[in-house]
């Protein structure tokens, strides 16, 4: 049998995201934060080519991107409804790390292979966010897919995409746990 890491599979068989709009301060500092960034620059990453990067965006840049984000989605004609929530998403959070999935050219490593490496990326970020015992939450949204919003507002070059925002506080309270997969259900066993 292999050495099991008993503590590491515990935390996955039970983590949790938080939600971001329960997220408060204090947050990391940005020691503490390099830290967490270096845990998940630690992902599957064919050719070892970091297709992604990090935007990390404190209180002043996340007001900022409220405001864009109000203009943008009035030009747009976004229903009400969504520009409110693109603009709480940033307005109510203290920090939140935009990881950007910036696909390098190759031969050998698919583009597609390289966006789900910066997926993995943003799974590595949260999951090591709420090890440290931070709350965290993976978002997108709209404004991250519009893009004239990430390349006026976050600087992304035009071969470059919004994996998703990270954000990262304290927790004001603990969900509630909240229904998983039926594992059976959605499994095939492959024997020949």
């Amino acid at each position: 049998m292999p050495a099991k890491n008993a503590a590491a599979l515990e935390f996955l068989l039970h983590r949790r995201s938080r939600p971001a709009k329960t997220l408060t301060t204090p947050v990391p500092d940005r020691a503490t934060l390099t830290i967490l960034l270096t845990a998940a620059a630690r992902t599957p990453d064919h050719g070892k080519l970091e297709p992604w990067r990090f935007l990390v965006l404190e209180k002043a840049a996340l007001a900022r991107l409220a405001d864009a984000v109000t203009a943008r989605g009035a030009a747009l004609g976004v229903m009400p409804e969504k520009i409110e929530k693109a603009v709480a998403q940033f307005a109510m959070a203290d920090l939140a790390v935009a990881v950007i999935a910036s696909p390098k050219p190759s031969d050998k490593v698919p583009q597609i292979e390289q966006l789900y490496s910066a997926g993995a990326v943003c799974l590595s970020l949260l999951n090591a966010a709420l090890a440290a015992g931070w709350g965290a939450n993976w978002l997108s949204g709209w404004a991250s897919h519009d893009r004239d919003f990430v390349r006026d507002q976050l600087g992304l070059a035009d071969h470059e995409t919004i994996a998703g925002f990270i954000h990262i506080g304290t927790e004001k309270l603990v969900p509630p746990e909240r229904p998983r997969p039926d594992i059976a259900a959605i499994t095939t066993w492959v024997s020949t």
